[in-house]
């Protein structure tokens, strides 16, 4: 497929908030179920083995008015909870059969609980994971978690959920998870030919689709990509974090680039890349997924760290990994979770010596210009600073 194909139909379901791609694959063949789920990470495999779909759900962004769900929540929260209000009330969820909200902040706790008032003929759960992480406590904990979520699933799809069916879905996502890598390792050496705003819209599309389609669209992609010819320019290479939950606006990743930069690393989506490799398939699979999550995932700042030493390691790894010329630390307004660590990360970067820039946004902000003449100011004084 040719490029241009390909980022028009990822741009087509990042657009499209009735989420039809998830009704069609149910009315493909009816008695099909499909779980939403909030940013950051559950384990989708145990969601695929039930034979359900699963899909992300990142808020309404910037294509649509908030209007009920501001009447949820104070105005000093985070924007992606009303606006996932919003796509609710307005019946946008309806092809959705359940929600599961993971363990991100106490704004997605409650609307946890919102969920299951509001929407009493769904299946809603609360999805928590664990902060410590020894086997025998965090790792219990946590496959009981999972248990619990596979049984429920089961009911849900009226059949068990065996240690096949998720060995087998374990492996469907360790492929996609190989190639989601293949993408950010390909977009980190040539950021020319695969910009962040396709590579973000390819992703995105991940949330919608199921696994499998995912992975060849991933495929294609890097293919189409490689074909094209596109200008090198003399860019800063940055890393962008703070984004794990709330996404930024297309517009704002697009101003971050034609400000000079490349974004050669990022913290979007990170339910696609929570396993830091691939989860073993042989033996129990839940304990697989378990160990995964307690000893080769990534690090947020909705992820206890066990030692005050570690803070911050995982962005400078990231720097060293991509090689990045710079930080870009973008978070979501009243995000509390990153505006509290973003002090500790920055002191790391300071001990590193590595530059980096600061600010904030919402899912509608309208802050494109100060944040591209900010971007803009910082590429140049990287580029400063190198010559020198």
């Amino acid at each position: 497929m040719p490029l241009k194909e390909v980022v028009e139909r990822c741009q087509a379901l990042f657009e499209d908030l009735h989420f039809n791609a998830v009704r069609d694959w149910k009315a493909a063949q009816p008695g099909r179920k499909a779980i939403g789920f909030m940013p950051i990470y559950v384990p989708r495999e145990i969601i695929h083995a039930a034979g359900m779909l699963p899909v992300g759900i990142f808020g309404g962004g910037d294509q649509i008015e908030v209007i009920q769900g501001d009447a949820y929540y104070q105005s000093y929260i985070c924007r992606i909870p009303r606006s996932t209000i919003e796509l609710g009330v307005t019946g946008r969820l309806d092809s959705l059969d359940g929600m599961l909200f993971p363990s991100i902040c106490d704004v997605i706790r409650n609307l946890s609980g919102m969920w299951q008032i509001m929407f009493k003929d769904k299946y809603v759960r609360y999805f928590d994971v664990p902060q410590n992480f020894k086997d025998a406590i965090g790792g219990e904990y946590y496959v009981h978690e999972m248990e619990i979520l596979r049984d429920d699933l089961a009911k849900l799809a009226g059949r068990e959920v065996t240690d096949d069916d998720l060995r087998n879905s374990i492996k469907v996502y360790n492929e996609n998870r190989r190639a989601v890598r293949d993408l950010y390792r390909y977009r980190s050496q040539k950021p020319w030919q695969a910009p962040t705003s396709e590579v973000y819209l390819v992703m995105r599309a991940g949330m919608v689709l199921p696994p499998e389609e995912h992975t060849r669209l991933v495929r294609e992609y890097i293919a189409a990509a490689e074909a094209e010819s596109r200008p090198k320019r003399d860019n800063a290479r940055v890393v962008l974090t703070g984004s794990f939950c709330e996404q930024p606006p297309l517009g704002l990743i697009k101003s971050i680039e034609m400000a000079g930069c490349y974004i050669v690393d990022d913290d979007f989506h990170l339910v696609t890349r929570w396993h830091l490799d691939d989860v073993e398939v042989d033996g129990n699979p839940l304990w697989n997924l378990s160990k995964g999550f307690l000893h080769r995932s990534a690090d947020t700042p909705s992820k206890y760290t066990e030692r005050r030493e570690d803070k911050g390691k995982f962005v400078v790894d990231s720097v060293r990994k991509s090689g990045a010329e710079g930080v870009v630390f973008a978070a979501a307004s009243f995000c509390d979770p990153a505006l509290l660590e973003r002090p500790m990360l920055l002191e790391i970067l300071d001990k590193h010596g590595i530059p980096y820039t600061a600010f904030k946004f919402a899912e509608n902000t309208g802050q494109m210009a100060p944040i591209r003449e900010q971007a803009g100011t910082f590429a140049d004084s990287i580029k400063l600073w190198s010559a020198a």
